[in-house]
C-alpha cells in the first residue's frame, strides 16, 4: 500500500507524519537534558501543557515560526531538530510523498551541500564551545590537539583501506 499524506499532514492511516514525529522526539529530548518540564516550556511559549505534549509525539505539526520560539527557549539552532534523521524517516516527509520522481532526481544531484561539514550543528557547537574557552593559550593547547588527532586518524584510516585491498 501506497502511503500519501492527506492535506492535514498526516499519513493515509491518520497516524502523524514520522517527520513531525521525529522532530518531537527532539523537542523532549533537548527539554529533558535543560530538565525543563513541559509545564514551564510551555509558559515560556505562551501554549498550555497540553499543547507542548502533542508537539512532543508529533500529534500537532510545529509550524516554522513556532519552531523558531522553541529552538530559543531550548537555546539549540533550529537544524537540532533534524539532525539524526533516519533515511527511512526522511523519505516519508510531505515533499517526498508527492514528488515526481524525475524532479527527485535532479534534487539529489543538487545535494552535495548537505554534505559539507561548515553546514553541521556539530562544527558549529565545537567552534562555539572553543571561543568559550576563557583561558586562550589552553584553548590553542586543544585546537592544536584536535589537528594533530585529525592528521593521525586520517593517516589510520588510509592504512586500513590499504590493508583492505590486499
Amino acid at each position: 500500500m501506497t502511503r500519501v499524506k492527506s492535506i492535514r499532514g498526516r499519513m493515509d492511516d491518520n497516524e502523524p507524519n514520522p517527520v513531525d514525529v521525529h522532530v518531537g522526539q527532539r523537542i523532549r529530548l533537548r527539554r529533558t537534558i535543560l530538565h525543563i518540564t513541559q509545564q514551564q516550556m510551555a509558559e515560556m511559549l505562551g501554549l498550555t501543557f497540553q499543547q507542548v505534549q502533542k508537539y512532543e509525539k508529533g500529534a500537532n505539526r510545529v509550524g516554522a515560526s513556532r519552531l523558531w520560539d522553541i529552538s530559543k527557549v531550548l537555546k539549540v539552532p533550529m537544524d537540532f531538530f533534524f539532525e539524526d534523521m533516519d533515511d527511512e524517516v526522511a523519505q516519508l516527509s510531505p515533499r517526498m510523498l508527492n514528488a515526481d520522481p524525475r524532479i527527485m532526481m535532479v534534487a539529489e544531484r543538487t545535494q552535495t551541500i548537505d554534505d559539507d561539514p561548515m553546514k553541521r550543528a556539530e562544527t558549529l557547537e565545537l567552534v562555539r564551545a572553543y571561543y568559550k574557552i576563557p583561558n586562550r593559550i589552553l584553548a590553542k593547547q586543544m585546537f592544536d590537539l584536535m589537528v594533530t588527532l585529525s592528521k593521525s586518524t586520517a593517516g589510520l584510516a588510509h592504512d586500513e583501506r590499504d590493508d583492505d585491498d590486499e
